[in-house]
């Protein structure tokens, strides 16, 4: 046999599964396309995680595009963070150009136009369903590690949100947590430090700054009710189509602590409320994370842990996680570790640094005796991508350097009137629309000193009369005889008086001189 024929039979072999599949494209050797190779991914691995890199403009976006298609197309809903702003497209359908039909007859299908049932989040004042959360949902474990607090900070925020819970003060925005710190540090300190224990100024000072400077990066805006149900990103639409969720965050890009904040929260809690799926034939959820270096590049440690604790434990829930960023090396190797698909875009070799992470790169690969795989990686064009995904057995199979298939819904952003007709339609941001601001920690601590100081005011208010009422008023002559002239002039006098009845005497007073 030729070598394009072990390939071809090597492919099909690695590529042929049971159950339902997902299409990426054809396989390439030797920079032409093999006939029958097809590149697909068993649906059944989708909770496995996955990795989609390569440099800009080498067709990143479109190849997220094209997975997430397919898993709604298989009833599988999936919520898309997009950072750059370029995924509503997939709400409208695309166009039949030349460059595309060549790409889908190369693989072996049908080019079919199709827009999908999309649904438009976001977690400030853009344009789509809301997000938020409550800080009690928060908890204080997940506050401190995105505050990246010390042991001992965090102990400090888990008593006050104890003492918030035995004295009925909900936690609902940053502002209620912010109103429970002034007023344990200072009006309440004493109360507090009876109940829960004397705590440090310092560490209270530190929790307070760290506070304020997630509020600063917008907060605000995430923090509070009414709080976003999970559920609602696990929809079908009425035509059998899983729901896809874009979470448009354009305008976090200089805010990364605010989505490194939204994202662990919303892995905790899919993982706090979904049931063990086990072995299922299809994911229940699959997130798409655009620019992942964002989550990850000011994350402390103790986040960082977090992370890669529930991406980890989250496959078991039927959840999977997709990172999609320029470099492998942009994830933490912890992380990278739990990835089943690898989709590696071209990267491109400009400095000896650069060809250092592609060798790197290269490594993370299986090996293959059909080509050079770092020399594949620098080499590829537009649209093409090696791949290599998890079998239904969970082995790796072969590395196919793969001509991608192209997106069917629009490569290009919806119009402002597509995108009004759109969130007009939508039921959820009627149902999450209204900022709800019921009364909480804030509001009560503010009426509990309120109160203290009206007491405090009519108690000095009523202090003079009672001292009047029960000292009689000293008169004139005791106020002038009690001063200290009036004492000095009495002691004079008393000499004198002195002096004048021993002259009388025959007393003399006068000093006696020894000499």
């Amino acid at each position: 046999m030729s070598k394009i024929e072990d390939f071809q039979a090597a492919i099909q072999k690695g590529y042929t599964f049971k159950g339902q599949s997902l299409l990426l494209g054809a396989a390439k050797l030797d920079n032409q396309v093999v006939e029958a190779t097809q590149v697909r991914i068993p649906l059944k691995t989708m909770n496995r995680h996955g990795l989609i890199a390569g440099a800009t403009g080498t067709g990143k976006t479109k190849s997220l595009q094209v997975l997430a298609e397919s898993l709604s197309e298989q009833s599988v809903p999936v919520l898309l963070m997009d950072i750059k702003g370029d995924l509503s497209g997939l709400a409208a359908s695309g166009e039949a150009k030349d460059f595309i039909l060549d790409r889908t007859k190369a693989a072996g299908v049908e080019y079919k136009p199709q827009g999908f049932p999309v649904e438009l989040l976001t977690l400030s004042d853009e344009k789509g369903v809301r997000l938020r959360a409550t800080v009690s949902e928060f908890g204080p474990i997940l506050l401190g590690k995105i505050l990246g607090l010390n042991d001992t900070q965090e102990g400090i925020v888990s008593v006050i949100f104890k003492y918030c819970d035995d004295n009925g003060l909900p936690l609902l925005d940053l502002k209620d947590f912010i109103k429970v710190l002034q007023f344990v540090s200072e009006e309440g300190k004493d109360e507090f430090e009876d109940s829960y224990g004397r705590m440090s100024s310092s560490s209270l000072g530190t929790i307070m700054r760290k506070v304020i400077e997630l509020q600063q990066q917008g907060a605000d805006l995430f923090f509070g009710e009414t709080s976003f149900d999970v559920d609602d990103l696990m929809r079908i639409d009425e035509n059998g189509f899983g729901k896809i969720n874009i979470l448009r965050v354009t305008d976090l890009l200089d805010r990364p602590k605010l989505f490194s904040t939204f994202m662990l929260s919303l892995l905790a809690e899919l993982y706090a409320g979904l049931p063990e799926a086990g072995d299922e034939d299809r994911p229940k959820l699959v997130i798409f994370i655009d620019e992942a270096h964002l989550v990850f590049q000011e994350a402390s440690k103790a986040l960082l842990q977090q992370i890669e604790t529930v991406v980890k434990l989250i496959r078991s829930k039927g959840v999977g996680v997709y990172f999609a960023t320029q470099n492998p090396q942009d994830i933490p190797a912890s992380v990278l570790s739990q990835l089943g698909l690898k989709i590696q875009h071209a990267l491109r070799a400009f400095t000896a640094s650069d060809r250092k992470k592609i060798k790197e790169a290269a490594d993370n690969y299986p090996l293959t005796d059909f080509f050079d795989t770092e020399i594949a990686m620098t080499s590829m064009g537009i649209g093409e991508a090696l791949v290599t995904a998890l079998n239904e057995k969970g082995m790796p199979t072969p590395l196919a350097v793969t001509y991608m298939c192209p997106p069917r819904s629009r490569m290009d952003v919806l119009s402002d009137s597509e995108i009004d007709a759109l969130v007009d339609d939508s039921k959820l941001v009627k149902k999450y629309k209204e900022n709800i601001d019921r009364e909480s920690a804030y509001e009560m601590l503010g009426k509990k000193l309120d109160k203290a100081a009206e007491l405090e005011a009519q108690e000095k208010a009523a202090e003079p009369k009672t001292r009047r009422s029960t000292r009689a008023e000293k008169s004139t002559l005791e106020t002038i005889l009690g001063s200290s002239a009036a004492r000095q002039v009495g002691r004079t006098a008393a000499n004198l008086l002195t002096r004048s009845l021993l002259g009388a005497l025959g007393v003399s007073t006068r000093k006696k001189k020894w000499f």
